[in-house]
């Protein structure tokens, strides 16, 4: 069903089968243009993550929002930024911009619940930065990844050196934002940027599968699972460690703890609470 109503992205919840879950699924939509962003795009997507942080516990007489699925109208997830509206931006105005594109993606990876790309063309420039700030990417067979900033004189500015490093290592980081190469799907996947590669009509029912899967979890602890691995991630391990170990004890002060051992010793399925 519809749940808002934006000028450049569509937003429909998806319930769960077998939960009382929903999937928020986002479609950039302006194909053509071939979903490039811009400043809107930007504000209405980030509107859209704060608003599902929100949600993402059951209000009353209101589902959960179990997870978050980002995707593309047409032929393109997104092409890149709107290079049109960037190319008489001062310094200033593109520090600015730079700031927007960051502070989405930080929003995507502190959001409680699990987002997937769902990559069914393009994601260049701004497009494979936005797919690198979620969880992870599926991709269709007919997508297509790159960083080709260096061929307008700039380099990514919405966390693509950074993310991709992090994502297939430095040597490959390196070696896409250098070039500006394009890569395919099964490239990508080889690397490890996509999770998996999927034919055009697999690409949505999977990724709304998995993210079902996720969403019928212990909230609590997928979020907080989720909050260690990112923040881990960029610790030396034995700080890492240590934050595994204390967020691991702290959930044995949750309902959702106690109601999950219990529904396994019972043999029944849990009922969560979000706490």
């Amino acid at each position: 069903m519809s749940v808002a109503a934006y000028e450049t992205i569509q937003v429909e919840d998806h319930a769960v089968e077998g939960t009382d879950a929903r999937i928020r699924v986002v479609t950039i939509d302006r194909p053509k243009v071939l979903n490039a962003l811009d400043e809107q795009v930007v504000a209405e997507l980030s509107a859209v993550v704060e608003a599902t942080a929100v949600e993402h516990l059951a209000a009353e007489g209101s589902p959960p929002v179990g997870g978050l699925l980002i995707t593309g109208a047409g032929k393109a997830f997104v092409a890149g930024a709107d290079i049109a509206a960037m190319a008489e931006m001062s310094p200033e105005q593109a520090l600015a911009f730079s700031g927007k594109g960051h502070a989405l993606g930080e929003m995507l990876e502190a959001l409680p619940v699990a987002t997937v790309a769902a990559v069914n063309g393009f994601a260049l420039g701004g497009g494979c930065e936005l797919a690198l700030a979620c969880d992870f990417i599926y991709a269709s067979e007919k997508a297509k990844f790159g960083q080709p900033e260096v061929k307008l004189a700039v380099i990514p500015g919405f966390g693509g050196t950074q993310r991709l490093l992090r994502r297939v290592g430095l040597a490959r980081a390196l070696e896409l934002c250098l070039s500006g190469d394009m890569i395919d799907a099964a490239e990508a996947h080889r690397i490890g940027l996509a999770n998996r590669v999927l034919s055009p009509d697999e690409l949505l029912p999977a990724a709304l599968a998995t993210l079902g899967r996720i969403a019928a979890q212990g909230p609590v602890a997928v979020a907080k699972c989720k909050a260690v691995l990112h923040q881990g991630a960029s610790m030396p391990l034995e700080q890492a460690n240590d934050l595994e170990q204390q967020t691991f004890a702290s959930l044995f002060a949750t309902a959702d703890q106690r109601e999950g051992m219990a529904a396994f010793l019972g043999k029944r399925p849990p009922q969560w609470r979000g706490r």
